[in-house]
């Protein structure tokens, strides 16, 4: 239930990778495949696709005022409303509960409590998310002398029921990802889960990592990320092959990974010296509001009408954290900002010239939180689950090469309709002209690209559907992607592109099949 402070009326009253041609990973790109196409495919709505329109409409969005629209928060609900108020403008048909264009959804919070919990190390009270950092959402109770191992590559150690300190390895370069956050987070995170693993299932009672000096850097920003602890939405499409649909219980005490923290460099003269610790950590788990706003063009044929074509976009962003560069709101505005202005584009053009098919019009809540919105709205679609003909998804689509892009969703295993894949090169061909990297969608890429945007629910209940993006850059999760950094000449054309892919599908006297045999690999 919603708390009473954050119903829909309350709120409504107070609220009134990057495609690069010198990339770590090269360039594996391809021209598209130019079907044969002709500019009078093209419906005069089209001219409705402006960039003024599309410049003023992320300068929105992603503006300080908005505070990175961090998902189950006040802020995400401010853009919702924002984007529910776009939506009425435009003229979109409310599809959400009792008239509006609001579908709610509880989303499940689980973290480190802060106020039950405790840390203590060689009589010091230690701070969490400020001296010490709960790597891990697991509970924890141990005491006992710090077992100091200065070199955690040493497995002969033998750790059993007790509280190790051990200084983090460097990293191998390899296990760095590339084109996303700053280097110093990256680092820190392959830093901390090699070091971890040396750790795994040997019988520790707790493992604090010792920061190096890079990781140090970046200590505030890996705190300020697990302070967020784990979401959940219940009763929701699974985000694995083989997930189950409800919220797992919290995990109890001695069941799950061995608890981890990361400790700043400054102590590691203490932890050498193998001080008494004690710690007690305990989880608080809550539900919060998040929503989807969902607004409709009805078609224009009276056979086809029934039958619906969706664009979609998440309108949540990471929130406020750690300062980095003297900013600390993640405007996100090519995640996602530039995919939501792409959408009210493509809205205004449909609202000019309806399609046969009508369009529904999605922007999802809780993206970043793990796909929660899009999760929630497959599983409980405001029209017909069998209604809906495919699903067009974007998501950074503003950035990086101005004449590339990728198309997730367009090869084995991840395509499950050739039929719409070339309706979009078919757009291609008349719009955008993107030459169409290929590596993102492969089920080998080290990101996993094509599972971590709205598509995907959608996609495993077998509907057609693909994935626009320019991919990650590396200003992506952090305060620097902001609305200056927007490339609008580019992203005029990617919505162009979504645009005009929905409007062949809208009026395609069938809709698009889906491809026999289609499974997705994980």
């Amino acid at each position: 239930m919603r708390p009473p402070l954050l119903s829909p009326t309350s709120l409504l009253v107070a609220l009134a990778a990057a495609v690069t041609l010198a990339g770590a990973e090269g360039l594996s790109a391809q021209p598209a495949s130019r079907p044969a196409a002709r500019r009078d495919e093209i419906p005069a709505a089209y001219s409705a696709i402006r960039e003024a329109d599309l410049r003023r409409d992320v300068g929105e969005m992603a503006s300080p005022a908005m505070r990175g629209r961090e998902g189950g928060t006040l802020d995400e609900l401010r853009a919702s409303m924002w984007v529910a108020e776009r939506y009425r403008r435009i003229g979109l048909v409310p599809m959400g509960e009792d008239g509006t264009y609001f579908q709610w959804f509880d989303i499940t919070r689980t973290r480190v409590s802060t106020a039950a919990s405790r840390m203590r190390i060689g009589g010091e009270v230690m701070t969490l998310f400020r001296d010490v950092v709960p790597l891990l959402v697991v509970p924890a109770e141990a005491s006992g002398a710090v077992l100091w191992v200065p070199d955690a590559a040493d497995t002969t150690v033998d750790v059993r029921g007790r509280i190790v300190a051990t200084p983090l390895l460097a990293p191998a370069p390899s296990t760095i990802r590339a084109n996303s956050y700053t280097f110093a987070s990256r680092y820190a995170d392959a830093a901390i889960s090699g070091t971890l693993a040396r750790f795994a299932r040997r019988g520790a009672a707790a493992v604090l990592l010792v920061a190096s000096a890079s990781v140090d850097s970046a200590f505030d920003v890996v705190a300020s990320a697990r302070s967020r602890g784990a979401y959940d939405v219940d009763r929701a499409v699974p985000r694995a092959a083989n997930g189950s649909d409800r919220v797992a219980p919290p995990p109890a005490l001695g069941t799950g990974p061995t608890p981890a923290f990361l400790v700043r460099a400054a102590m590691r003269d203490t932890l050498a010296r193998q001080p008494q610790a004690e710690l007690s950590v305990r989880l608080e788990r809550f539900t919060a509001p998040s929503v989807n706003v969902v607004g409709a063009v009805k078609g224009t044929d009276a056979k086809l009408r029934d039958e619906y074509v969706v664009f979609s976009s998440h309108q949540d962003a990471n929130g406020v954290r750690a300062t980095l560069e003297g900013d600390s709101v993640h405007a996100g505005a090519d995640d996602n900002a530039s995919v939501t202005a792409a959408e009210l584009a493509a809205a205004r053009a449909f609202v000019r010239q309806p399609g046969k098919r009508s369009v529904l019009f999605i922007n999802h809540g809780s993206e970043e939180r793990g796909l929660l919105g899009s999760r929630y709205h497959a599983a409980h679609p405001v029209v017909p689950l069998a209604r809906i003909v495919a699903v067009l998804n974007g998501d950074m689509i503003g950035r990086n090469n101005p004449d590339s892009a990728a198309l997730l969703g367009s090869q084995p295993p991840h395509r499950n309709s050739s039929d719409l894949v070339a309706m979009a090169l078919r757009a291609n061909a008349l719009t955008g002209r993107f030459v169409l990297d290929t590596i993102w969608d492969r089920p080998t890429h080290s990101e996993g690209w094509y599972f971590r945007s709205d598509h995907l629910p959608y996609a495993r209940l077998n509907v057609p559907a693909l994935m626009y993006s320019t991919n990650l850059h590396d200003d992506y999760h952090t305060p620097r992607d902001d609305p200056g950094r927007i490339d609008y000449p580019k992203l005029t054309r990617m919505a162009q592109w979504m645009y005009l892919t929905g409007w062949f599908a809208a009026n395609a006297p069938a809709r698009p099949a889906l491809d026999p045999g289609f499974r997705l690999e994980r």
